[in-house]
């Protein structure tokens, strides 16, 4: 299946995305001197261009207005759904201003609720979340894994293979109970049967 790869301004320590064919690379605004740390050359750039500091002239640029409506990432995941693209893998949508992580979550949040899936990557951690679903872990996992309720109210929350488990519960968005789980070597899984899931791992 192929990928809509999306590079922001944020942190960016590592990218390891390795294209390939039918897979798409946006930079959103200042994610694109990101890239050419890396040395990787995106199939577009798009943003107002406040944080890069100067337009592109030697790749595709889609120039948006300062006074929008939508982030420059959001505007970049616009493009991939136009384009068809299903699953995105979004670098450098954290650190710096936590309004901007926060809304690069929401997005993330807004791509699962419209059936697709999405994980940002942030060094060595992961967020992703899913909507009336589940999704699955290998044994390969290690570490800490969190999982909040974005909804007001996520119902049927079942969690399988983790240090702790819970089997049909409910979880609030006002209390962190899914904080700070842990992969104990098996193969795991988290679902939930109605309401949005962020999990943080």
């Amino acid at each position: 299946m192929s990928i809509c790869c999306i590079i922001g301004a944020g942190d960016c320590e590592k990218f390891d995305f390795q294209k390939n064919n039918g897979d798409l690379i946006i930079a959103a605004d200042g994610g694109y001197s990101h890239l050419k740390k890396y040395k990787v050359i995106p199939d577009v750039v798009i943003g107002d261009f406040d944080s890069l500091g100067y337009i592109p002239d030697d790749i595709p640029v889609i120039r948006l207005p300062a006074v929008k409506d939508v982030t420059d990432m959001y505007a970049a995941a616009e493009i991939g759904l136009e384009k068809g693209y299903k699953e995105f893998l979004i670098f450098g949508a954290c650190g710096g201003r936590l309004d901007h992580t926060i809304s690069n979550i929401q997005l993330a949040v807004s791509l699962t609720e419209k059936g697709n899936k999405c994980t940002i990557i942030d060094g060595e951690t992961n967020i992703t979340s899913i909507h009336n679903g589940t999704v699955e872990f290998s044994e390969n996992n290690t570490g800490y894994i969190s999982i909040f309720s974005h909804s007001d109210n996520c119902t049927g929350v079942t969690i399988k293979g983790l240090k702790y488990t819970i089997e049909n519960q409910s979880l609030k968005n006002s209390f962190p109970m899914g904080v700070s789980n842990e992969f104990i070597g098996q193969k795991a899984s988290v679902t939930v049967k109605n309401g949005t899931l962020v999990i943080i791992y």
